[in-house]
């Protein structure tokens, strides 16, 4: 029985899903994994409910029953470019004045790590309590709508090509300011934004050892990594986005392995999120754990 793979229908996880995509690889893997695509939020949900087995899933969703898979991340040590936070700046007022001012924020619910981040953001480190609203991700309506916009993942990238229409269509000056940079001002460590969590009874019937996904897992990334301009090449066509935007979005932006510091920067999180009442707190176990 194939182990059911949930993951991101996004540009970001491309590396980590390489071997996973591309022959020779791709057909000896399916007999072990199963793959299909979906937005960040539902990975969650299908591993949660039982309906996936492996999923690429928000550290918000991580709960004690999970093991993470050591090897692997979606994470940033700096500038990540597709957390973007919007915020209308009539005044010009520094960064730290504006999000004080911030009473309502737009935000896609793709993902409830990156709502938490921003949440964390305003509660934790500037002491305000502004409303967030579920909006699609379109910036021009959510600023429309709100303070503030929150956008994620594709939509996140797309919305800086279109810098300039969506300034003029905000009718005020925008702070554009990437959630990442500001978690590692503030913190210290990487963002982290998601990791291979699995239910672990689910290997034994795949047929898979522990080690033998850890190693299929970074074998795929490093394999997605060796091969950056192909993918270039082929989410070119997909995005709008120019070929060196994605080629340094992989490159430079993304950081792909799921490293110390990333273990702490997500027990913080998760601490961060306990505080305010978001998220109950959550001691990482992975994968060895449960061997």
């Amino acid at each position: 029985m194939p182990l059911r793979v949930s993951t991101i229908a996004f540009l970001n996880p491309a590396p980590l899903l390489y071997n996973f995509e591309h022959e020779p690889t791709a057909t000896l893997l399916r007999e072990h994994y199963h793959v299909h695509y979906t937005s960040p939020a539902v990975c969650a949900a299908e591993l949660h409910s039982g309906s996936a087995d492996l999923g690429l899933i928000p550290i918000a969703a991580l709960t004690p029953s999970l093991a993470v898979v050591p090897g692997c991340t979606i994470a940033s040590r700096d500038e990540v470019r597709s957390i973007l936070l919007l915020v209308k700046n009539p005044s010009g007022l520094p960064v730290s004045k504006a999000l004080e001012r911030v009473k309502t924020v737009a935000a896609d619910n793709a993902s409830r790590s990156s709502a938490a981040y921003t949440q964390i953001l305003f509660q934790h480190f500037h002491h305000t309590h502004p409303k967030f609203l579920n909006l699609p991700a379109d910036p021009t309506a959510m600023l429309a709508a709100a303070d503030a916009a929150l956008l994620i993942g594709d939509p996140a990238l797309l919305a800086r090509e279109r810098h300039a229409a969506i300034e003029a269509a905000a009718g005020a000056p925008l702070l554009w300011l990437d959630v990442a940079h500001l978690w590692r001002q503030l913190t210290g460590l990487p963002w982290v934004a998601a990791v291979w969590a699995l239910r672990p009874d689910s290997l034994s019937p795949a047929g898979l050892s522990p080690q033998q996904l850890i190693d299929d897992l970074t074998a795929s990334r490093d394999a997605g990594l060796a091969h950056t301009e192909q993918l270039v090449e082929e989410w070119t066509p997909r995005l709008a986005i120019s070929p060196e935007t994605i080629r340094t979005y992989l490159r430079h932006n993304i950081h792909y392995t799921l490293d110390p510091d990333c273990l702490r920067a997500i027990e913080l999180f998760r601490t961060l999120a306990a505080r305010i009442g978001l998220l109950p707190p959550l001691t990482v176990q992975t994968l060895e754990a449960f061997a």
